[in-house]
């Protein structure tokens, strides 16, 4: 039986273009089929279906042609919206109320989205998990025994049960990569700067990023997200990334690695699973017509160390005093205390390598005495979705350990700020989604969503859908 949100949120915008839908139904829906699921999911952090409803009304006095017009959304847990609970998902913060909002929910509400609430995150975003003390854990909807990632993990299984259209989330080491990856999406991680961000991050590592069930409803939410104002997709027809999406155009040269920087520092084994995804991109889009070759990995022994260093020392902002220490989780209370311990010479010592590391990659890989490749392909994640529980909640150098060997492909990708994008590729036997990673040089949106969308043609993951659809 077709329902509402069997559309695309691309179709959803043309209904309502057309008046075959009001904001009012599509939102009441979102509202029902959330009440309905999300006891099993625990995909959101928090509900306001009153606000909701009152954002519809407003939404009515803006122009139709705004590029979310009445399309709903929710924000992530991390993100501030004024008179909203803003947790960060911490019992350190349980009842805070956030006075101000984040420059990318003021994005998306310019643009005429419905936010329904807030989806649910790990503490602070630190983890690549979304098993927040406290609360229950994110599920996966392709087998609800397993956890989806994080840190937007309550994003990605919002949309990935159709309990959203897309969903806007953020991204510091992986965290709209990862989950996408796990549920069978799209993420896309910008070029640092494209789109908005407020949660000031050492390195600058935190960038706003969609997930999404298509290449094209991605490029929807990331031109609303960029935040320019302006015609359906954010502006003149020049800056528009949807139309790369839609026409999905070109012909380019991939490079291919397996190799992670975190490969120095900890044993980083790829499963089965996750090198059949690989192949089977590299088969397809060979069979498309891209150039394929190896590229390698710069120099990285500096690496793990270096960025160890800085996600400690990104964790000692935090706002939290030596008291409410003993409140937060294990992981986040390592973090903090290793990081206010870290000497400053050690601090920009770190920052330095990964600097250097950085303009390395950027310049083997896509600097003008290169191989000149146009994206490089790697595994999205390294293992299939990891089990509820499997993180350790007690050793929290053993859980870092953990959160590497899961997903050792998409932290330097903001290390050097460039645009990547996860695509789905293959379901394992299990019925697991598994999927790859394309990253760009500086800018690069553009290719990575015409090479998505020829990939997605061809392999047709917007089809696949977990029993509850």
């Amino acid at each position: 039986m077709f329902e509402l949100h069997h559309l695309s949120a691309q179709d959803q915008w043309d209904w309502l273009q057309r008046g075959d839908v009001s904001p009012l139904e599509l939102t009441e829906h979102y509202l029902r089929r959330i009440e309905r699921l999300d006891p099993d999911l625990s995909a959101f952090a928090h509900v306001d279906a009153d606000r909701a409803l009152a954002r519809v009304a407003e939404v009515a006095q803006l122009p139709k042609s705004a590029e979310l017009w009445g399309l709903p959304l929710a924000d992530k847990e991390l993100a501030q919206r004024a008179g909203s609970p803003a947790t960060f998902g911490s019992r350190a913060f349980v009842g805070r109320i956030a006075e101000s909002s984040d420059a990318i929910v003021e994005a998306v509400d310019a643009a005429g989205a419905v936010s329904l609430g807030s989806t649910s995150a790990p503490e602070f975003g630190f983890p690549s998990y979304t098993e927040p003390v406290g609360r229950p854990p994110a599920r996966n909807p392709w087998d609800l025994t397993l956890g989806p990632g994080g840190s937007s993990g309550g994003a990605a299984v919002a949309v990935a049960a159709g309990l959203l259209p897309f969903a806007p989330g953020s991204d510091g080491g992986g965290s709209v990569r990862i989950p996408a990856a796990a549920t069978g999406l799209v993420g896309i991680k910008p070029t640092r700067s494209l789109v908005p961000a407020d949660r000031w991050s050492l390195g600058q590592l935190v960038v706003n990023g969609p997930i999404a069930r298509s290449v094209g409803d991605a490029a929807m939410l990331l031109d609303a997200m960029i935040a320019r104002r302006g015609s359906i997709g954010g502006g003149p027809e020049s800056d528009r990334l949807l139309g790369y999406a839609v026409r999905g155009e070109g012909r380019f040269q991939l490079g291919i690695t397996t190799q992670s920087p975190w490969d120095s520092g900890y044993d980083v084994v790829l499963d089965p699973a996750a090198r059949s995804a690989l192949e089977s991109a590299i088969e397809a889009l060979g069979e498309i017509g891209h150039g394929l070759d190896d590229v390698a990995m710069p120099d990285s022994t500096a690496y793990p160390a270096a960025f160890r260093a800085l996600w400690q020392g990104g964790a000692s902002a935090v706002p939290i005093d030596d008291a409410q220490l003993e409140l937060v989780e294990p992981l986040t209370a390592w973090l903090v205390r290793r990081g206010r311990e870290l000497p400053v010479r050690e601090l920009v010592q770190s920052l330095g390598a990964l600097d250097a590391f950085a303009r390395a990659l950027v310049h083997a890989w896509f600097g003008p005495h290169s191989a000149r490749v146009d994206a490089v392909l790697t595994p999205a994640l390294a293992m299939t979705p990891r089990p509820i529980g499997w993180w350790d909640g007690e050793d929290a150098e053993r859980n870092f350990a953990q959160q590497v060997q899961y997903t050792p492909f998409t932290s330097f990708v903001n290390v050097t700020g460039l645009p990547a994008i996860t695509l789905p590729v293959i379901q394992t036997e299990d019925g697991l989604p598994m999927g790859v990673q394309l990253i760009g040089p500086p800018g690069g949106e553009a290719t990575l969503l015409s090479i998505g969308r020829q990939l997605e043609r061809r392999l047709q993951w917007q089809r696949r859908h977990p029993p509850m659809w």
